[in-house]
């Protein structure tokens, strides 16, 4: 995965990764878009190999995280200093987090979330156009993101996420043909 440097580099990742997630998911048939994941997590030390049940999954996955960003970027921006990661939750336990979001998404239509996704991608998308170059890639340039940049949080929740994402439902889509 590449990652980006700068603003235009930043939006044509997340967009192009984002073509070819949505290009992988189109070329499925109802049944494999629809059907459980057959590959055996087993052997994989990842929690999300075993959480992840089906392509709704993945794409429930991605919403909650761009909304967890969308969150983040919002609320500071207001004054309201919050973290990326919701109280209790830290980079030792997301996990746990992640597992919450699985279980918040079981009821919710393929199609739905769908709708819901392309929302906060565009929303993300257009967030980033807010930002400069500086505000974007200079460590630290806001107090709120820590020691990294607000464009390594963005890299994170799309374009890397999204490539995250194409490597799981690759695998569903050679599994699931089999």
């Amino acid at each position: 995965m590449v990652k980006a440097t700068n603003k235009s580099e930043l939006i044509f990742y997340s967009q192009k990764n984002w073509e070819k997630l949505w290009k992988l998911i189109n070329d499925m048939d109802e049944e494999m878009k629809n059907g459980t994941f057959r590959f055996n997590p087993e052997g994989k030390k990842e929690q999300h190999w075993s959480r992840d049940k089906n392509t709704r999954d993945v794409l429930a996955h991605l919403y909650e995280w761009h909304k967890l960003l969308l969150n983040f970027v919002m609320k500071n921006r207001q004054g309201e200093h919050i973290s990326f990661l919701p109280i209790p939750y830290s980079w030792k336990n997301y996990g746990d987090m992640n597992e919450k979001f699985w279980e918040k998404n079981q009821k919710i239509s393929f199609e739905d979330l769908k709708q819901q996704i392309f929302q906060t991608h565009q929303e993300l998308i257009t967030l980033i156009g807010t930002f400069s170059n500086d505000e974007l890639y200079i460590k630290k340039y806001f107090n709120w993101t820590g020691t990294t940049s607000l464009g390594q949080y963005f890299q994170s929740s799309l374009p890397s996420h999204y490539d995250w994402a194409l490597k799981k439902l690759r695998l569903h889509k050679k599994t699931f043909q089999n």
